[in-house]
């Protein structure tokens, strides 16, 4: 049925909401901050996803920008693409990741009541808004048992998974590098498009406490950010952090790979045949 698809699809949106605005850039890397009714719904999107609690998320994300691409990497993704994308979920994990994880400071996050919650009964939570939810609510407008467990618990969370994975991967090995071409991380749009806004990834690295993780704000591949900007207008988010434009331009003048596009109507290096051409939207009446 499509009511059932349509389900499926909005599981699919707040299960990735929860790890991209909520685990990731609001608790990973504090690119925000989120009003109580915000973050227990990022909670329990988070918990739709089926991650892993957020605690634990957090702390993998933390280990993997402080030490990324090194053996205290959580998902080095210098291993290569299998190992970046699912094998390190299948080994035993490096022992530096021990070592050197025992030094990061987590209370900032262990200070939450509503994360500490998760955490504690996440056995039990985890389970009932990833499976057996998802699965029974299609019942009510007369789906299948089979057809709801399959669509809405089974094939959307192993699709949340992958797409998820593909950060660590994908993002990680192929695509350009406009911000800083020393490191890893690339910027690439599909990855983008399926990540809800995560693919942008080497500005992410570059100024990980940006809460758009891109540098443009465009929502067609940035869903979070349109998410994030309208918990903002209704007062459930406050204090964006982002990168001004000077900054951004510096570096990538700096450490960029020549990739990025050149810098404004003015900038000396601009074509003047596609100044001649360019259209002028509203213009002021002399």
């Amino acid at each position: 049925m499509w009511r059932t698809g349509l389900f499926a699809f909005v599981l699919y949106l707040c299960s990735g909401l929860g790890i991209t605005a909520g685990a990731h850039r609001l608790w990973a890397h504090k690119s925000y901050k989120a009003r109580l009714p915000l973050r227990i719904m990022l909670t329990v999107f988070n918990t739709i996803a089926f991650q892993d609690s957020v605690l634990d998320w957090a702390r993998d994300h933390r280990m993997h920008h402080k030490y990324s691409e090194t053996d205290a990497d959580p998902h080095n993704a210098t291993r290569g693409f299998f190992f970046s994308h699912v094998g390190w979920l299948l080994v035993k994990k490096h022992p530096q990741i021990k070592a050197k994880g025992k030094t990061l400071d987590m209370n900032d996050l262990w200070s939450d009541p509503i994360l500490r919650f998760q955490k504690k009964y996440y056995l039990l939570l985890m389970p009932l808004s990833c499976f057996i939810l998802p699965t029974y609510v299609p019942t009510l407008w007369g789906e299948s048992l089979w057809n709801a467990f399959y669509v809405c618990s089974i094939f959307r969370y192993v699709y949340v998974l992958n797409v998820t994975w593909f950060v660590n991967s994908v993002a990680h090995l192929w695509g350009s590098k406009p911000y800083d071409r020393h490191i890893n991380p690339v910027e690439t749009k599909p990855v983008s498009l399926v990540v809800l806004g995560e693919g942008f990834h080497n500005y992410h690295h570059t100024f990980p406490w940006d809460y758009k993780t891109a540098e443009l704000g465009n929502y067609s591949l940035n869903f979070t950010k349109l998410f994030i900007d309208t918990m903002a207008r209704i007062g459930w988010a406050y204090d964006l952090k982002t990168v001004s434009a000077d900054v951004i331009e510096k570096r990538v003048k700096r450490t960029g790979d020549g990739s990025h596009g050149l810098w404004g109507w003015d900038d000396k290096d601009v074509d003047v045949e596609e100044k001649e051409v360019a259209q002028i939207i509203n213009p002021k009446e002399e």
